[in-house]
């Protein structure tokens, strides 16, 4: 990292392998090693990825129950000049991740904010689904309650392809509840353990991975890829 850009940037956003830590980039490696200060949504999980790396800098945790607490106190200190990397447990944070109120804060206070390119789970799942990817919509993780239904309605007319990301205890339920709302003919992708030895992706109609999942109970973490209605419709043209 050259002196002109260690002035100038004072929060750093550093994607995080999400499952083999070879994807570190160079660059990455480069500004964990010059920050004053790295924030991790879990200490322990960065820790494991700052050893592998062989990185030893201060750790401050920064997740979804401190966030609010913490970033008046953290833009403070970074307008006194610390320089702080910001990092999830995997992936890019900011990316259904905590991230967005401290940038929000920190271009708020004038600070220089740079968001580095790296791991993120729905790009290569987008990829793998062999589904459209040149219009697609992230809608990220579906309400648990509240709200679930009314944003799945939303989407019945959605053009583009649709990315999801899910917990394994909830997939059949959004599958079903996706099935029922778009058709169980809707093509559709899950990708689970996306980089990792046991990478799985499956592709079929919603009616089709609802009925392989009934036989293989799913672990790990979870994108769900699911065609939109433009897709839908040029593939029944061509039938």
């Amino acid at each position: 990292m050259s002196a002109e850009e260690e002035k100038s940037v004072n929060l750093y956003l550093v994607p995080t392998p999400i499952g083999n830590l070879k994807d570190i980039t160079l660059r990455a490696i480069e500004v964990l090693k010059a920050v004053d200060v790295i924030l991790a949504e879990d200490t322990r999980t960065t820790g494991k990825l700052l050893k592998y790396l062989e990185i030893n800098r201060p750790l401050q945790s920064y997740h979804i129950f401190n966030e609010h607490k913490t970033v008046e106190k953290l833009v403070d200190r970074m307008l006194k000049g610390e320089m702080m990397a910001l990092c999830s447990d995997a992936g890019t944070p900011g990316i259904s991740d905590p991230g967005f109120l401290l940038v929000r804060a920190a271009k708020e206070a004038g600070l220089e904010v740079s968001c580095l390119p790296g791991a993120t789970a729905f790009v290569p799942a987008l990829v793998n689904s062999g589904l459209p990817n040149d219009r697609f919509t992230f809608e990220g993780f579906l309400p648990h309650k509240k709200g679930r239904q009314t944003r799945i309605q939303n989407l019945i007319e959605e053009t583009r392809t649709m990315v999801f990301y899910e917990s394994p205890h909830r997939l059949m339920k959004t599958l079903q509840q996706l099935a029922e709302a778009f058709g169980y003919d809707r093509m559709a992708s899950v990708s689970r353990e996306l980089t990792k030895v046991f990478e799985e992706n499956v592709r079929g109609t919603l009616a089709e991975l609802i009925s392989y999942y009934e036989e293989h109970p799913v672990k790990g973490e979870i994108v769900l890829v699911v065609e939109g209605t433009e897709g839908r419709g040029k593939r029944q043209d061509r039938a």
